[in-house]
């Protein structure tokens, strides 16, 4: 095994992915089913999302399902990638993961992002507009004043006073210039367009602040992984995802996940089949050794310290089999 490789914590982000003939119920319980079997693989994290109204994602309420998932396992680390901030009040935030690490001490994460709503009917519903992002570095501050109990309001968060919960930073755009100045680990997921990628890891380590909750940068990249016995297998585990992506740009609805079959006998329009190429390529995808291979050259480059995967597809058991593939690369 490769000794950059053998040095990096593999861990994995599930969103909760519905799939075409399957509920919702389905994919919160299986997302919960895997991280059972992702601890039993050695992966450092299973990390669940937040999103809103969207058909093609079950997963809207991350830190109930991290309850759900840290109850069902053992030993892994569980956490958020991430909890939208802007959508919350940052003393609602910091209680509900005092309440986690209170009851799973040692093992909660808090990835932390600073998206909001997709649409302008799910802003509106959530009570937020899209310039409440800009708020993020001061809501991120106070989030993190009410585990330290700095707040000058004279509440106190309980249970959060007090407690550790690590926080990352998810870095799109500005994000990591945040990250830097907050002094918190930072996880990028740009994979795809590595040279952007890796001028945002070099303009956080270059504006790093030690803080109280990272004495030096610690930078987890994320992007897709797909193994397979062969390319051809390892491309169509992409297939899924990439249709969804296409429809998303193209038709304005982010669906459930098809059969990889079914989606290859379509007839795309031009501009669908474009969004729809494009997402099957700049992943990491292909045989154990062509994997191990790319995941040594994306390592080098960027000095990460953690890989977060977060492949999609709609056969459960090809995921699980890229993730056993993925396994045995990391720890062969």
């Amino acid at each position: 095994m490769s000794s950059v490789i053998a040095a990096t914590r593999f861990s994995v982000l599930d969103r909760s992915r519905t799939r075409e003939g399957h509920t919702d119920a389905e994919a919160l319980r299986d997302t919960v089913t895997l991280a059972r079997e992702l601890e039993e693989l050695g992966y450092h994290r299973l990390w669940v999302s937040e999103h809103h109204g969207v058909p093609g994602v079950a997963g809207s309420a991350p830190t109930v399902l991290a309850a759900a998932v840290a109850s069902a396992t053992r030993t892994i680390r569980v956490g958020t990638g991430g909890v939208m901030l802007p959508n919350h009040r940052p003393l609602v935030v910091a209680e509900q993961f005092g309440v986690l690490e209170s009851l799973f001490p040692g093992r909660v994460d808090m990835g932390l992002g600073r998206s909001v709503g997709f649409t302008d009917g799910v802003r509106k519903a959530l009570g937020r507009d899209k310039g409440d992002a800009a708020d993020f570095a001061a809501q991120l501050q106070e989030l993190l004043g009410w585990f330290r109990g700095t707040s000058p309001t004279g509440v106190h968060a309980r249970p959060a006073e007090g407690l550790t919960v690590p926080p990352f930073v998810l870095a799109m755009g500005e994000g990591a210039d945040i990250a830097a100045r907050a002094g918190l680990p930072m996880v990028i997921g740009d994979l795809r367009n590595r040279a952007r990628m890796q001028r945002g890891i070099d303009h956080y380590r270059e504006h790093f602040r030690p803080s109280a909750w990272a004495s030096e940068p610690y930078v987890v990249v994320s992007g897709t992984v797909a193994v397979a016995a062969t390319p051809e297998e390892a491309r169509r585990l992409l297939v899924p995802e990439a249709w969804s992506m296409a429809s998303a740009r193209t038709r304005g609805t982010f669906p459930p996940l098809a059969p990889a079959e079914r989606i290859e006998a379509l007839t795309m329009a031009d501009k669908e089949r474009g969004f729809y190429e494009d997402g099957l390529t700049g992943q990491i995808a292909g045989t154990e050794e062509q994997v191990a291979h790319e995941l040594e050259t994306v390592l080098k480059e960027t000095g990460a310290q953690e890989v977060l995967v977060t492949t999609s597809t709609y056969d459960r058991e090809a995921l699980l089999d890229s993730y056993r593939r993925l396994a045995r690369i990391i720890t062969a």
